[in-house]
């Protein structure tokens, strides 16, 4: 049984889809053992209480230092003895020592076809503005790794979403969420749980 911390800052509905993936067994051999809020108000933590899932929130205003709230962070995390750790719109740079304790056993959605408008300062409806913006026709989501590189870690899979003339940010923002995140999210979960994924090179390679 994989056991996974999911890691939310906001509504949660990446939570979702990977607890109504577990639910009507889409996503095998897998057990959300803790969700981790590092907002207080989350309405993720809601969810989690609603599933009968642990839910904890770690809030770097409770802490005199980054420091200190980092090593909150991984001790709430370690207490889980998670075999993955999701964030699932998680809004705060992981710990280096986190990264390093979890090499290839965290995973990050992005709403984006990286490596289009990700990186630092790209992150939540801000990433669809951008896409507006410029003008792509194309668009989507992306699951990757972490690692100590915003956005840079080896990518697992992807899935593009098309670009209607005439939609705002928050449309698609919606559209991205329903067509790709939710979709490849707990996909990609579930090939971890069953093995398939392999990572050589900072390259990743879906096994059979």
């Amino acid at each position: 049984m994989l056991r996974v911390v999911v890691c939310v800052s906001g509504g949660g509905t990446n939570l979702q889809a990977i607890i109504d993936g577990i639910a009507r067994g889409a996503v095998c051999n897998t057990e959300i053992v803790k969700v981790v809020s590092n907002n207080p108000g989350a309405y993720a933590l809601e969810r989690a209480k609603r599933a009968g899932i642990e839910g904890v929130c770690v809030s770097p205003k409770k802490y005199e230092s980054r420091e200190l709230f980092e090593d909150a962070l991984l001790g709430c995390v370690e207490e889980a003895a998670p075999d993955l750790i999701v964030l699932a719109g998680f809004m705060v740079k992981v710990p280096e020592k986190m990264i390093k304790r979890y090499e290839n056993r965290i995973i990050n959605v992005h709403p984006a076809l990286i490596p289009a408008f990700s990186g630092t300062g790209y992150y939540g409806l801000r990433v669809h503005e951008a896409a507006l913006a410029r003008g792509v026709k194309i668009t989507g989501a992306t699951v990757h790794f972490v690692n100590e590189d915003m956005d840079a870690g080896p990518i697992i899979m992807q899935k593009a979403v098309e670009v209607y003339d005439g939609d705002t940010p928050e449309v698609l923002q919606k559209r991205v969420m329903e067509e790709a995140e939710w979709v490849i999210l707990p996909w990609c979960i579930n090939l971890i749980a069953a093995g398939q994924v392999k990572v050589e090179n900072g390259r990743v390679t879906v096994v059979e």
